[in-house]
């Protein structure tokens, strides 16, 4: 039962996972282009806003983007360069843990925004806070790993997680067994890291992939009020 188990987290349910993020992307920005934005309540609360918004984002961008090429860069390139293993894995430790508090720091205060000043928690949905939660709960998981990271620093653990991404991505049979073995704190953080790529296009989360180009071309309207009682008019 184990075996399957770990079949279907980690051979099937990512490609579940990348097909609902691709197309449930590509239809909400097709057909509700006006929901896809953050929805800031920077109007209510500024200030913790700015510092827990800047901590956040300059966290998550350093982890997102440690991850990818962490993980898809073929491990002969990284030979090539004379990278070891090791250093690699003392590298993503040191940046990624640093990064992390980081990260940590500004979700605490954007949490104790969001839940604690009255005003915000009118103002946001089950989305807002649910998204927020499952972030926190994923990037603990990730600060976690480090203290079972350091206790094998010789890097055969990160070169699994990276031939298992590298695999699933060139549609690779084997993957799942290669991280069948790793420690549990290591399958929730990636179960849950394909889970948030599972429900990203129903969140807030899918103001990341926006540029503020695509505003320009956006379809419909949007009704506006004047101030004038029962008036209105329609603005592109």
């Amino acid at each position: 039962m184990a075996g399957y188990l770990n079949q279907f987290a980690f051979g099937i349910y990512p490609y579940i996972c990348l097909a609902v993020f691709v197309v449930g992307n590509v239809l909400r920005f097709d057909h509700g282009q006006y929901s896809w934005r953050s929805g800031s309540s920077q109007l209510l609360r500024r200030k913790q806003l700015v510092l827990g918004s800047v901590l956040f984002h300059v966290g998550i961008l350093v982890i997102f983007f440690g991850h990818l090429v962490g993980l898809l860069t073929p491990i002969a390139i990284f030979d090539a360069l004379g990278i070891s293993h090791g250093a690699k894995q003392i590298l993503a430790i040191v940046a990624g843990g640093l990064a992390g508090i980081m990260c940590l720091a500004g979700m605490l205060l954007l949490i104790h925004r969001r839940l604690f000043d009255v005003r915000i928690r009118k103002t946001s949905n089950f989305g807002d806070t649910s998204i927020l939660l499952i972030l926190f709960v994923q990037l603990s998981l990730g600060l976690s790993t480090i203290f079972v990271s350091l206790q094998h620093l010789d890097g055969h653990e990160m070169t699994k997680f990276m031939e298992w991404a590298q695999r699933i991505l060139t549609f690779r049979g084997g993957a799942a067994e290669l991280v069948a073995g790793v420690h549990p704190i290591f399958k929730a953080h990636l179960f849950l890291g394909l889970t948030i790529f599972l429900i990203f296009p129903f969140t807030r989360l899918v103001h990341m992939l926006s540029a503020p180009i695509w505003y320009l071309n956006r379809r419909g309207y949007q009704i506006v009020r004047t101030k004038r009682p029962g008036s209105r008019a329609t603005v592109k």
